[in-house]
């Protein structure tokens, strides 16, 4: 029997140190065991492409600039979370949960869903997707499978998972796909822009206090970006007067709620840090990055800051990239790929800020890579 309990015990130190070989490049190594990603289309890389719904990205000119072609992300390359995967020493990107099986679970999944929301009803006009409690849920059937692949030492699993990165980004469709969309919620008629907020950080805070409770400890909280000023909002905004500095004209109506539900992220941050035991989250600045993009953009190389490098309509924000549509040829100079979305070029940027930066307008507490070491 001791001669069995050895064998076992030995079984499960090499099944784990397989799982973490997996996440380990050629000459790097992995700065943490697993990353966990939740969000919505910004970050999702294939869970909505077997569902009913209009919010996948499965078909070109999706993928165009992507080794592996249409895959579910909503961008012409890289997605923010396969670029930090990379940053963070991963070999491979994290795979998303709809095909992710066996061992493959330890080091990370991504759940999240395009068109998800905080709230439950958000991004219904879209049709199906999963709501961040759903992908709370999927982590929590994560966590079943992880516990088998343990042989049910949940001390040992608690201390694996608590090591790991969670990277969390909601908010924009509770907003894009709901609030300002007035001809199918009700929301902007029954709650005032703060309101609305306190209330989207009251269930926020729930969901990542149940994520807590399941054994993330290291989490960044990535805040919503200038929604205002995505090609989609441009179509569809026409005060001319209202123009920010880039000469843009930004909804700048959009933008004064974000930044009041952004606000609130950093508050929660600082309570987290302060009242859960070994919590360590941090909050990642999107909205201030995106302003910087956009106000320098000649800096970063793009020429383009308000129209879509694919789409239809006024600033190809009206329609996103139809089947086989030929996007711009140089995709580098476009902050935008389609309606919502960032190019491939803007997320390496917005991620490398979110890994290393040292300013705290853009990660604070700390950044990523300090969390990872944390």
């Amino acid at each position: 029997m001791e001669r069995l309990s050895k064998v076992m015990v030995f079984s499960l130190g090499l099944l784990i140190r397989v799982a973490v070989a997996w996440s380990r490049g050629p000459n790097t190594q992995a700065q943490v065991p697993c990353f966990f990603i939740f969000g919505d289309s910004l970050v999702d890389n294939g869970n909505n492409n077997d569902i009913l719904t209009l919010a996948r990205a499965n078909y070109r000119p999706y993928g165009v600039d992507f080794p592996q072609g249409p895959s579910g992300r909503f961008t012409n390359g890289r997605t923010m979370v396969d670029i930090l995967a990379q940053l963070l020493g991963f070999r491979n990107y994290i795979p998303p949960y709809s095909v992710a099986r066996g061992a493959e679970v330890l080091r990370g999944l991504n759940f999240a869903s395009g068109a998800a929301g905080i709230r439950g009803e958000t991004g219904n006009n879209l049709g199906e997707h999963y709501p961040l409690a759903e992908q709370v849920n999927h982590f929590r059937s994560t966590l079943q499978q992880m516990k088998r692949i343990f042989r049910g030492n949940t001390t040992r699993l608690a201390d694996y998972v608590s090591k790991c990165i969670f990277y969390v980004g909601m908010g924009s469709n509770d907003y894009l796909n709901n609030y300002f969309m007035p001809t199918m919620y009700s929301t902007s008629y029954d709650y005032t822009p703060k309101t609305y907020a306190a209330l989207l950080l009251q269930d926020y805070s729930r969901q990542l206090t149940e994520l807590y409770d399941l054994g993330a400890r290291k989490v960044a909280v990535v805040g919503v970006g200038q929604i205002g000023c995505i090609p989609y909002e441009l179509a569809r905004y026409n005060n001319r007067s209202n123009k920010n500095r880039t000469g843009v004209q930004c909804n700048e109506t959009i933008n004064k709620a974000i930044v009041m539900f952004n606000t609130g992220l950093v508050q929660m941050v600082k309570r987290y840090n302060n009242e859960l035991h070994e919590a360590k989250f941090i909050y990642v600045n999107t909205y201030e990055s995106s302003k910087d993009l956009a106000a320098n953009a000649a800096t970063y190389g793009f020429d383009v800051i308000d129209k879509g490098c694919c789409g239809v309509g006024r600033n190809n924000g009206q329609i996103t990239c139809l089947p086989l549509q030929m996007p711009c040829e140089d995709r580098s100079k476009y902050l935008f790929w389609d309606a919502f979305h960032p190019t491939e070029d803007a997320n390496v940027i917005n991620a490398k800020k979110a890994y290393n930066s040292t300013s705290p307008s853009d990660v604070y507490p700390m950044n990523i890579q300090q969390l990872a070491l944390a």
